[in-house]
């Protein structure tokens, strides 16, 4: 049963609140769950128990568990209100600076050295200079130190009307500069007087690219698919491209994430007899022209009429030892192939390594891999390839389970060549590299643009930002808006608590919406924890810290109008997950996106980047005056030196 109901669904005497409060009272008379009350409605204790086990991903909780607060209202700071201008607010009491934006140089010699500001630098100065539109980002300790380590971030994509002087590629140089403003940065950072700065000529600095050697590893690696002319064994791919948010493991290696990578392939050749996408190529969206990024025109790799599998060595999990700068990164491919966001990992109580996914496009899945090796702390050469072996899940979220209470029932299906939906594949690398088409076979639930997942650090229950549908037709009850323009937080409890359980209950965590404005559906006013002081649209970035408070990032509609009338540019938000009460702490310049999120181990120093400012040419954030836009990392800190959020 869908809950897609009209206005005249509702009493005439019934508000927003009580009806979610009508909503709640079913779920606990049909489902027991403990409720408590908080903002205005009653919310479920989803976290009322602790699992066995500990979790990690999305945000940056500390591998091992840390009790939960000792204060029961873990949201300690004011919240704020919308911005509007070229600047960034953060809650009364905090103080963000500015870190490593785009272009900063890594070393003091050489290429890339200096930083010119007007787009003119070179693909060889771009190699050793930090990269474009900052996403996923992770803070490894150095030593445990809380004052010095290692941030790696990913470089989504660029915005060539700033990376080029013309605005454009127009030669193999500007192409290769734009495949250097992708991929990874590892940079060692040190705090000194209470400013963090880059350790300039650091032998951890590495600009990993869209052209650095990548070893494909797991059940798919050698196999035809992934042979290329240059590759005839395919197992070593060159570079990673388009790479959203991010993961780490609890053996300390960073995982980035591929996303969107069907917008780098095209063709020269439009008019070959007989050369057409093939089913493939059709589901992950490559072009049927030449796309506006030119690569086809300097690199045959990215032409896939004369590579027809380059394409197929995208869309993979990579995973990168930060603290070794001469490791290959790895392409993880039993984690499957999809528009990788994020990942976040759980780990189960026999030791199995749960890591789990999102496939970021309107009607796609979500996702599961559980290693079939166990994870022993400490030691290296068990844990670094237990990504390689293992079962991966597609999630199906059962429709009618619990009738109109925004809550129910789920299944993982495995996607094996056991699964007798699945026998028009004939090996597990065929399954891996189709994905997306063994989902589809399967009946997965198609859902409202899975974004980053999160894993609770103490209980192990599991947030998705579901982050819009615009195009949604038909709902269902896991996506129950039409032309869901808002978008959702899910979350779910694996049955037993365990990780690696087959199936798991789900409820809604909150309807993103706008109850500033009259709507003619009531769901999109919100869920009740959705009020005129944190309206926000299309959730995005997610992560916990260590205390269990939930960081929820927008990425989202900033014109301020209309159905986003009252909600201002994208911004950061921290909810309580026992009460469901949410707060704005930070808001982003013109035109951003707000996106990742790590902590040092103590807490108390919050990185998170702000993505493509100005993308619409109304920003010249942070610098100001004429200069470019650029991306960069953002610095909060609490002015009493306290832990973030308190």
């Amino acid at each position: 049963m869908t809950l897609d109901f009209d206005s005249e669904d509702l009493p005439t005497n019934t508000s927003r609140n009580e009806h979610f409060q009508n909503v709640v009272n079913r779920a606990v008379n049909r489902r027991g769950f403990l409720f408590k009350t908080g903002v205005g409605a009653a919310a479920v204790a989803f976290l009322s128990a602790g699992l066995a086990g500990c979790g990690g991903g999305g945000g940056d909780a500390d591998p091992t568990p840390v009790p939960p607060a000792a204060d029961p209202d873990l949201l300690g700071f004011t919240g704020i209100a919308i911005g509007t201008d070229d600047s960034v607010h953060v809650a009364p009491g905090y103080t963000a600076s500015v870190l490593a934006p785009w272009g900063t140089p890594l070393f003091s010699t050489g290429a890339g050295s200096t930083w010119a500001g007007d787009a003119s630098e070179d693909a060889a100065a771009q190699a050793r200079q930090m990269g474009d539109n900052h996403d996923g980002i992770h803070y490894f300790a150095l030593a445990g130190r809380s004052d010095e380590g290692l941030l790696v971030m990913n470089h989504e994509y660029t915005n060539p009307q700033y990376l080029f002087t013309d605005g454009v590629v127009n030669s193999l140089d500007d192409a290769n500069k734009d495949l250097n403003a992708h991929g990874v940065s590892v940079v060692h950072i040190r705090r000194t007087a209470g400013v963090w700065n880059i350790v300039l000529d650091s032998t951890y600095n590495r600009r990993i690219t869209g052209d650095t050697p990548m070893q494909l590893t797991g059940a798919a690696a050698g196999h035809a698919l992934l042979q290329t002319t240059a590759d005839a064994t395919g197992t070593v791919a060159l570079g990673t491209l388009n790479n959203c948010g991010n993961g780490f493991t609890p053996w300390g290696t960073y995982l980035t994430c591929e996303e969107n990578f069907n917008q780098y392939f095209g063709t020269t050749n439009t008019a070959v007899p007989g050369m057409t996408r093939n089913a493939n190529q059709l589901r992950y969206g490559l072009s049927s022209a030449g796309t506006s990024r030119k690569y086809e025109q300097y690199h045959d790799r990215f032409d896939w009429q004369k590579e027809p599998n380059e394409a197929n060595r995208f869309g993979w999990i990579v995973e990168i030892d930060p603290f070794d700068p001469a490791s290959m990164p790895k392409k993880r491919t039993s984690l499957g192939r999809i528009k990788h966001e994020n990942a976040a990992y759980a780990i189960a109580a026999d030791g199995r390594v749960v890591v789990y996914m999102g496939d970021d496009q309107a009607n796609d899945y979500i996702y599961k891999f559980v290693t079939a090796g166990h994870y022993i702390e400490g030691d290296t050469a068990n844990n670094r390839d237990l990504l390689d072996t293992g079962t991966l899940y597609v999630a199906k979220f059962n429709a009618g389970a619990v009738a109109n209470d925004m809550m129910g029932t789920g299944e993982w299906m495995p996607m094996t060549t056991a699964n007798p939906a699945l026998a028009a594949y004939a090996t597990q690398a065929e399954i891996l590299v189709n994905t997306r088409l063994a989902a589809d076979a399967m009946g997965a639930t198609p859902m409202d643009r899975p974004e980053w997942v999160a894993v609770h650090p103490q209980t192990q229950e599991v947030y998705v930002t579901l982050t819009n549908n615009s195009g949604r037709s038909t709902t269902d009850d896991a996506n129950p808006r039409a032309a869901n323009v808002y978008g959702q937080i899910i979350r779910w409890r694996e049955t037993g608590g365990d990780p690696t359980a087959l199936t798991f209950e789900w409820d809604l965590f909150v309807l993103a919406g706008n109850p500033t404005i009259a709507q003619a559906n009531p769901l999109n006013k919100g869920s009740a924890n959705v009020t005129s002081d944190n309206t926000f649209n299309s959730p995005d970035g997610l992560g916990f810290d260590r205390d269990g408070r939930l960081w929820i990032q927008t990425d989202g509609n900033y014109s301020n109008t209309g159905n986003y009338a009252n909600q201002g540019n994208n911004q950061m938000l921290c909810a309580d997950p026992r009460t469901k009460e949410i707060r704005r702490f930070f808001v982003g310049p013109v035109e951003c996106e707000v996106t990742g999120l790590t902590f040092t181990p103590d807490s108390k120093t919050l990185f998170i980047n702000i993505q493509h400012p100005g993308e619409g040419g109304n920003s010249h954030w942070p610098e100001g005056g004429a200069a470019l836009p650029r991306s960069a990392t953002v610095v909060i800190t609490k002015d009493d030196g306290g832990v973030i959020g308190t």
